[in-house]
C-alpha cells in the first residue's frame, strides 16, 4: 500500500457539432480534434539580457529621508509586533503611498479600532508617527447557570475566549450560538443574557443562562393521510418519539428546527406521489409538566395529478425520439417525482455516452386549466461534444512507471475516443477498488479522475 495518490487528467478538445444523432451512438462518427499549438520557444538568457538592455536597477521613491518612526497609543500590543507590519523605516526615503499601506496593514491586524498617522517635516528629514487606538480585549468569559451542560461544552460552542477583541457584535453572535446549541439539545425554553464588564474588571464577559427543562417528544401523530400509512410516514421524517422500555430518554429530544424540516419532508413526499397541491402543517401539545410534548402533523393531500403531455425543448444534436425511448414516465401516467428524476438522469447519461459530458436537463411542471392534469417540460442544455485529447497520470511522490502503466490499464477510454460520462464514473470506482493506492483521506487524496479542458493550468501538479 502506498500513500501516493493517482489523478488522471483528461485534456479535452471541443469539436464542432454538425450531426444529429440518436442515443447509442447512431449518427456519430469518430475523428480527431484540432491539433494543439506548438509551444513557444523560450529565448536564451544572453539574448534576453540583450533585448532588455541589462537587468533593471530598483530605485526607491521619494526625496526626503525618514528621520524617525514612532508608534503611540498601544498599551497591550507589543511594539515589535506593530513595527513588523511597517514598511516605512528610519534612514529610508519617505514615501506617502508606503505610509498609507502601513496604515492599512495595521488595521488588518484586528487589534485596533482605527489607525492614523502624523507627518512632521524637518530640515534634516521626516518624522512619521502612527497613532493607534487599541480595541479593548476580553479578560475572561464567565458562565452562570449552565447545569445540564458542562463548562467545556458551553465554552466550545460560544467561540470567544480571553484575549479576543471586546466587540459587542462578536459577544452577541456567541450568545446566539449558545441559544442554538441549547435548542438543538431540547432546551427550547432557554434564555441567555450577556453582560460586558463587572466591578473591577471592565473586560469580563458574563453569560447568564436559564436553561429551563429539557423537552422530549412523547408521541408523534400524522393526520389526514389516506394513501400512505402513518407508520410509513413516520419513517421518512427525522423527528422521533420515545422507544420502548429503558430507551424512553434516548433520541427523542425536541429540536424545533428538525420538526419544521419534517413539514417540508412530508410535503415533498406527497408532491413526488403526484399530489402537487398538497400542504402540511404541524401542531405542538405540551403536557402539564412542560417537559413532554406531542407533535401532530396535519396533511391536506388534495387531488392527485396525471401527466397530460411531456415536451422536450433545447435538443439540437440528439433526436427527440431517442430521448423519449429512455423515459419511463409517459403521458397518461400518474405524476411521479421519483420517476421524473430517474428520467432526467437517463437523459443526462444518454448525452454523456455520446461525449456531451456537460449536458444538463431542467424539469418544469405546468398546471393546465383542466382538472388535475399537468404538463412536463424538459429543458435541455446540451453543451459541447468532447473527445479525449490526452491522458496524463499524476502520482504524488517519486515517479513509478509500472504503477502508471497499471493505472492506465484500468481506464477504458483512450485518446481520440468520445468522452463517456458513465464510463468515467465506472473507471473512478474501479480505481478506488483496485487497492493499488492509498484511499484513506487522512493519509493522501483518494484516487480520482479529473476532466480538464485543454489549456487549463495544472496548479496542483
Amino acid at each position: 500500500m502506498t500513500s501516493r495518490t493517482l489523478i488522471l487528467c483528461w485534456l479535452l478538445a471541443a469539436l464542432p457539432q454538425t450531426l444529429d444523432a440518436q442515443m447509442g451512438g447512431g449518427g456519430m462518427s469518430g475523428g480527431g480534434g484540432p491539433a494543439a499549438p506548438m509551444a513557444e520557444e523560450k529565448p536564451k538568457f544572453r539574448d534576453h539580457i540583450h533585448n532588455i538592455e541589462g537587468l533593471p536597477i530598483h530605485r526607491e521613491k521619494g526625496d526626503a529621508i525618514v528621520k524617525n518612526v514612532r508608534v503611540v497609543g498601544n498599551r497591550t500590543v507589543g511594539i515589535h509586533k506593530i513595527t513588523s507590519k511597517l514598511q516605512t523605516r528610519k534612514s529610508r526615503f519617505y514615501d506617502y503611498e508606503l505610509v498609507l499601506g502601513d496604515v492599512r496593514r495595521l488595521n488588518d491586524m484586528g487589534s485596533f479600532d482605527h489607525v492614523t498617522f502624523k507627518i512632521d517635516e524637518q530640515p534634516d528629514g521626516v518624522e512619521v508617527t502612527y497613532i493607534v487606538n487599541e480595541r479593548p480585549m476580553i479578560t475572561r468569559v464567565v458562565y452562570h447557570g449552565n447545569r445540564a451542560m458542562g463548562e467545556r461544552e458551553v465554552s466550545g460552542r460560544c467561540g470567544i475566549s480571553k484575549g479576543d477583541p471586546l466587540s459587542e457584535f462578536s459577544i452577541e453572535s456567541a450568545r446566539r450560538r449558545l441559544v442554538d446549541f441549547y435548542q438543538s439539545e431540547g432546551f427550547n425554553q432557554i434564555s441567555i443574557t450577556s453582560v460586558i464588564g463587572i466591578e473591577g474588571d471592565s473586560g469580563a464577559v458574563v453569560y447568564r443562562i436559564n436553561e429551563g427543562p429539557k423537552e422530549r417528544i412523547a408521541n408523534i401523530h400524522i393526520h389526514g393521510s389516506t394513501i400512505v400509512s402513518e407508520a410509513r410516514l413516520k419513517k421518512i421524517i427525522n423527528s422521533r418519539g420515545p422507544m420502548a422500555g429503558f430507551l424512553t430518554y434516548i433520541g427523542n429530544a425536541v429540536d424545533m428546527r428538525k420538526i419544521d424540516q419534517d413539514v417540508d419532508v412530508l410535503a415533498t413526499y406527497y408532491h413526488n406521489l403526484g399530489f402537487l397541491t398538497a400542504t402540511v402543517g404541524r401542531q405542538i401539545e405540551y403536557d402539564d409538566s412542560g417537559k413532554w410534548l406531542t407533535v401532530n402533523f396535519v396533511v391536506n393531500e388534495g387531488p392527485r395529478f396525471k401527466v397530460n403531455d411531456i415536451q422536450i425543448i433545447g435538443n439540437q444534436y440528439i433526436t427527440e425520439g431517442s430521448l423519449r425511448q429512455r423515459m419511463n414516465l409517459k403521458p397518461g401516467d400518474m405524476f411521479d417525482g421519483t420517476l421524473m428524476r430517474r428520467d432526467i438522469g437517463e437523459l443526462v447519461y444518454g448525452y454523456g455516452e455520446l461525449g456531451y459530458i456537460y449536458a444538463d436537463v431542467e424539469p418544469k411542471t405546468v398546471m393546465r386549466d383542466e382538472a388535475n392534469v399537468v404538463d412536463l417540460v424538459y429543458e435541455i442544455t446540451e453543451g459541447d461534444r468532447w473527445k479525449v485529447g490526452e491522458i496524463l497520470v499524476n502520482i504524488e511522490g517519486e515517479p513509478d512507471l509500472m504503477k502508471e502503466t497499471t493505472m492506465l490499464n484500468l481506464v477504458d477510454l483512450r485518446e481520440g475516443d468520445w468522452i463517456d460520462r458513465r464510463t468515467l464514473e465506472l473507471n473512478r470506482r474501479r480505481l478506488e477498488r483496485s487497492q493499488l493506492l492509498e484511499v484513506n483521506p487522512q493519509i493522501a487524496d483518494p484516487p480520482d479522475i479529473k476532466v480538464v479542458p485543454r489549456g487549463e493550468q495544472f496548479d496542483d501538479f
